[in-house]
């Protein structure tokens, strides 16, 4: 069978010609291979001998267009030196620091000039270092990390069934938001993901340096049932693949996993090949739907203004999560992630109840008293008739910092029951809701203050601006020490 001719889309200047060379050698050969004209007869035409004409169509029928290029000497160059000559341009080239092929060919030069050798052109030694394996000098020059990251082959491992394989992992979104105190911040996001659906499971977004705690979280989220029907991933993995940081190598994950059942793997220090798929979901999530928000960062930078708190970007992202991510089709699977790890139907395996999944992971836990009233805690009050038997006793206060509509109460280890806030038994409270109402009240009682001291201070003309901006200044300097009976 004759090949049809291809031209590569990516030759250089020096490639280029050699592909015109071809051509106009498929040019010769074309009347005879399209027309079924006789070789010799296209081949007087063009001033060809029969012979390089035959040669040209037998390279033709088995290499295609590739085999009518002028072939050369891979060793061109090298045979052109001695070959102790090449092996020091060679070695030259491997060490470090690494020199410029300039600096080579003028130290090659000179050390040619002191012996026997040949003068090589720039050219020559330019040939010579660029026809080195790139894996061997990345390896001389980089080092073993850097060759292992480009050149090593990796095996792309897909999990048998749902459940069978979770990754979790920790990134910084590039979007700043609002803290609690009106400034801006750069949060972070822990999400959990099905290796064989590629559905996330669980996520977390909060502020400050990863830790333990957020890991927790994000790991009771992916366990537990959902509220959303559109997101029914859940139960206990068999096996969660964590990075090797100090954030996921706590004892209390170790021990979650001893009771929970599940086996906890870290992935090898410096090896980020293994958690390719859940970085490419943080990709996507940067550059999807982050730029759709305000306070985008691009290079570093927000593009507008930021706008958002902490609650805002959760829930953005979760409707990104549930509404978009996993309901639409991926690209390597070939489905939907949520219909991949529904598949044909099956039960995952669960905790006997969420208390227990609570002990086991949900590390925020405060020792409190049970009071007349109930449970006092960030500044709610929490009650269920469960407690009316402990008023006076210590307790210890479990909770999500994400929803604190309700506590989880322990009395000496054993679970007693849920506390509700009857201020707000309907609505989904946040530690971080609280945070700003306390800061926006400090700021309304500062703002009440200013505003009276300023009316002093058109009365006292004679305070000082510092005396005007800290009040009791100045009854702070009116009071010292009494040393003697006498001094009244």
């Amino acid at each position: 069978m004759i090949r049809r001719p291809f031209i590569d889309p990516l030759a250089d200047t020096f490639g280029k010609q050699i592909m015109d060379e071809a051509m106009r050698r498929f040019a010769v050969l074309r009347p005879h291979i399209e027309e079924g004209i006789s070789l010799v007869s296209v081949a007087r035409a063009a001033d060809v001998p029969i012979r390089t004409a035959q040669r040209w169509l037998s390279r033709y029928r088995q290499h295609g267009l590739d085999g009518l290029r002028r072939r050369t000497r891979s060793d061109g160059d090298k045979r052109k030196l001695p070959g102790d000559l090449v092996r020091l341009i060679e070695g030259m080239a491997l060490r470090k620091p690494r020199l410029s092929c300039a600096a080579i060919h003028r130290r090659i030069t000179a050390l040619a000039k002191t012996g026997d050798w040949p003068l090589p052109s720039y050219g020559t030694v330019h040939s010579i270092i660029r026809a080195l394996d790139p894996a061997m000098v990345t390896l001389a020059q980089e080092g073993a990390a850097a060759h292992r990251d480009r050149y090593e082959l990796i095996y792309r491992h897909r999990a048998s069934t749902p459940n069978a394989l979770w990754q979790a992992d920790h990134t910084m979104l590039d979007i700043l938001i609002l803290d609690v105190n009106g400034k801006v911040a750069r949060p972070w996001l822990t999400a959990i993901m099905d290796d064989h659906s590629r559905a996330i499971a669980g996520y977390f977004v909060f502020l400050g340096a990863p830790s333990a705690l957020q890991t927790s979280l994000a790991l009771r989220q992916a366990i537990w049932r959902k509220q959303n029907p559109d997101w029914p991933v859940c139960g206990i993995p068999d096996v969660l693949y964590v990075d090797h940081g100090s954030d996921f190598t706590s004892e209390h994950l170790d021990q979650a996993s001893a009771a929970l059942r599940f086996q906890l793997i870290y992935s090898a220090v410096a090896r980020p090949q293994g958690r390719g798929k859940i970085e490419r979901i943080f990709g996507t999530l940067n550059t999807e739907l982050l730029p759709e928000l305000p306070g985008n960062l691009v290079d570093g930078r927000p593009t507008t203004p930021p706008q958002l708190s902490l609650s805002d970007l959760d829930t953005a992202i979760g409707i990104w999560i549930t509404g978009t991510y996993n309901a639409r089709r991926h690209s390597e699977i070939g489905v939907s992630p949520v219909t991949s790890w529904c598949a044909q139907g099956w039960l995952p395996q669960m905790p006997d109840s969420v208390e227990d999944l609570d002990q086991l992971l949900v590390m925020v836990a405060k020792p409190r008293m049970v009071r007349r009233d109930g449970v006092h805690f960030q500044g709610l009050r929490f009650m269920s008739p469960t407690l009316a038997p402990y008023v006076g006793e210590n307790v210890t206060v479990r909770y999500d910092p994400r929803d604190l509509g309700e506590v989880r109460v322990f009395h000496k280890n054993r679970f007693l029951c849920r506390a509700i806030s009857p201020e707000h038994a309907h609505e989904k409270v946040t530690l971080k809701d609280i945070q700003t109402a306390r800061s926006a009240h400090r700021r309304a009682l500062r703002q009440q203050i200013n505003e009276r001291v300023s009316v002093v201070a058109e009365h006292l003309p004679g305070m000082t601006h510092r005396e005007k901006a800290e009040p009791g200044l100045h009854q702070r300097r009116a009071s010292k020490l009494r040393t003697y009976w006498t001094e009244d």
